[in-house]
């Protein structure tokens, strides 16, 4: 039987089309960062508010498409605490995973925050995939690894002339731990259901709702249709459609493919950061791009030599 019709047990999802939900989620992920920036020109909404406003929409839209389809159920029910603790913590792993981004973002720039972040959760999750769930990282995982942190340096150290901060690194880095975090708990726990996104982004919401409102949650602006349009795209597309892909994905296809997939997402940003906001790309920020890609190609190869 050709993998692509293979089911994962747990959640009945082909791994095929599991594949073609991380494409699209990752392509459409890769609009939120631009999203974000066109933000932060029109309103004076802080990373935390924005944060939280795009999960806090995003839960009313999943609710609201609950509401008109039919619920999907698990092949193997899953424990009520265990779910409950899945939940709980991939629900925290999303808010610093989204939070930190979008300060990066603010901090140094939609395409060096999308790198970063982007670039070094492919590494990350190899490396939480041989200690949790024992997936080999094995040589090409090692050198992979290595020219992923080397690219990280470049960027750090060399790119004073784009604007490149340590701070937004950081941020960037953290950002990348979330995810990490949050796909190793997905893969690990083997099951999705359609009500694991609206749990997750309910709890994410309530963790972001105080430190937004310490940050200032509402908005001021002298544009609030185009804010309000933004939003409203970033909690429809690269929120409730893309991360309910990415769940049901995330399942059922292996951690590593998972985080190579998603580097679709800062292929596209650093794009649109170069045609929509003139951000440069200086030597030394794209050779520390072309190391970290390097080192994901490395770990794609390395992927396909794993058993399945």
């Amino acid at each position: 039987m050709r993998r692509e019709h293979v089911s994962h047990a747990s959640s009945g999802l082909p791994v095929g089309r599991g594949l073609l939900y991380l494409i699209v989620a990752g392509t459409t992920w890769g609009t939120a960062g631009a999203v974000a920036s066109l933000v932060y020109r029109a309103s004076d909404l802080g990373p935390v508010a924005l944060s939280f406003w795009r999960c806090a929409a995003g839960l009313m839209v999943l609710l609201a498409v609950r509401l008109v389809r039919p619920r999907a159920r698990t092949a193997v029910p899953e424990p009520l605490g265990r779910r409950a603790l899945r939940v709980g913590a991939s629900g925290i792993a999303l808010a610093v995973f989204q939070t930190a981004y979008f300060a990066a973002v603010r901090s140094t720039g939609l395409a060096v925050a999308t790198v970063v972040t982007l670039g070094a959760g492919p590494v990350l999750v190899a490396l939480g995939a041989r200690l949790v769930l024992g997936e080999r990282l094995g040589r090409g995982g090692t050198v992979a690894v290595t020219g992923a942190l080397a690219g990280l340096g470049v960027l750090t150290l060399g790119g004073a002339d784009a604007s490149v901060r340590p701070l937004g690194v950081l941020l960037g880095l953290l950002s990348a731990a979330g995810c990490c975090v949050m796909t190793l708990i997905t893969r690990a726990a083997g099951a999705e259901s359609s009500g694991t996104s609206v749990a997750v982004f309910a709890v994410t919401s309530l963790c972001l709702l105080p430190l937004a409102l310490a940050e200032g949650l509402l908005p001021h602006t002298a544009r609030p249709a185009l804010l309000l349009g933004l939003l409203a795209y970033l909690a429809t597309v690269p929120t409730a459609l893309a991360y309910g892909l990415y769940f049901a994905a995330a399942a059922v296809v292996r951690s590593t493919t998972v985080s190579v997939i998603m580097l679709l997402e800062p292929v596209s940003a650093a794009g649109l950061a170069v045609v929509l906001f003139g951000e440069r790309l200086t030597p030394a920020v794209l050779l520390g791009t072309l190391l970290m890609l390097g080192a994901v190609a490395g770990l794609a190869v390395t992927e396909t030599r794993v058993p399945a």
